[in-house]
């Protein structure tokens, strides 16, 4: 019998994949963004010049060989670049206005790394242009306590040049923005989401995930809402923080939880005060 939590992973994994189909259409035309290295083989034509026309690999050192041109330097260029700089140096005394195709014949293989909470964290192999999402889907979907951010650091940056990815943006929000390319070498590491517990007069008292912007009324709605008892204007929240418990009293609705936090929402009281007849 499955867990809530293994339903839940579950549910994420299928919506991942969904997304993903869903944003094929558009990854196909991040092909022109595909950054060349050594190994892709490309078939190069120029419009109305077929004596150019060429298909060569990568070399090692990131040179193809056009002719008229001899060794041109294309590693790290995306596959538009690459034709606008080979068109330029055509332009340099060869043809008047070239017009150059690049067409990807055999994309090299290239590997990642993502790690964090992610059902299968490892090595990647990856073959052509690939985004975060099919990254995801490809390790087999974001575990159940994911967190709010990805991390992506690439290959020779410095420490200091890392992309943040709004996972609940991406996801949730459908912000394809966030859905940025994967290269060779990249580092993808996915956060874990902090957790606050809910407990006294609520539907379903228990731990839920929350990150910075949660409301304390989000987190109840979470947790089924108030039962008939509960004192909406007596909500309690206690922090432990390097050993030291905070408690904070008769807490607005509105006020936004820090993760690792209990919430308790305390009954009602009613007092009865006998009637005087005169």
């Amino acid at each position: 019998m499955c867990t809530i939590a293994q339903i839940y992973s579950r549910a994420i994994s299928v919506l991942i994949i969904f997304i993903s189909l869903m944003l094929l259409p558009i990854s196909l035309t991040w092909a022109a963004d595909y950054f060349l290295g050594p190994g892709d083989v490309l078939k190069i034509t120029v419009y109305d010049n077929a004596d150019l026309e060429t298909v060569t690999r990568i070399s090692d050192d990131g040179n193809i060989i056009m002719p008229l041109l001899g060794q041109v330097k294309v590693e790290e260029l995306s596959v538009s670049q690459a034709s606008k700089h080979i068109a330029s140096l055509l332009a340099d005394g060869y043809i008047i206005k070239p017009q150059v195709n690049i067409f990807v014949q055999e994309f090299r293989s290239k590997k990642a790394v993502i790690l964090g909470q992610i059902q299968r964290p490892g090595v990647m192999e990856m073959s052509g242009p690939v985004t975060l999402l099919e990254l995801i889907s490809k390790a087999g979907g974001l575990a159940s306590d994911y967190g709010e951010t990805a991390s992506i650091k690439r290959k020779n940056s410095s420490a200091k040049d890392v992309i943040l990815i709004d996972l609940n943006s991406l996801i949730e929000g459908g912000d394809v923005s966030q859905n940025i390319d994967i290269r060779d070498g990249d580092t993808i590491y996915i956060g874990k989401a902090g957790m606050c517990y809910v407990t006294g007069e609520v539907r379903s008292p228990n731990a839920y995930r929350c990150g910075d912007k949660i409301t304390v009324l989000k987190l109840i709605a979470l947790a089924g809402g108030f039962t008939g008892n509960a004192s909406k204007s007596s909500v309690r929240i206690v922090r432990i923080v390097n050993g030291e418990k905070t408690l904070y009293k008769a807490v607005k609705l509105d006020t936004l939880i820090q993760p690792d936090s209990l919430l308790i929402v305390q009954v009602i009281f009613f007092v009865y005060t006998p009637h005087t007849y005169i």
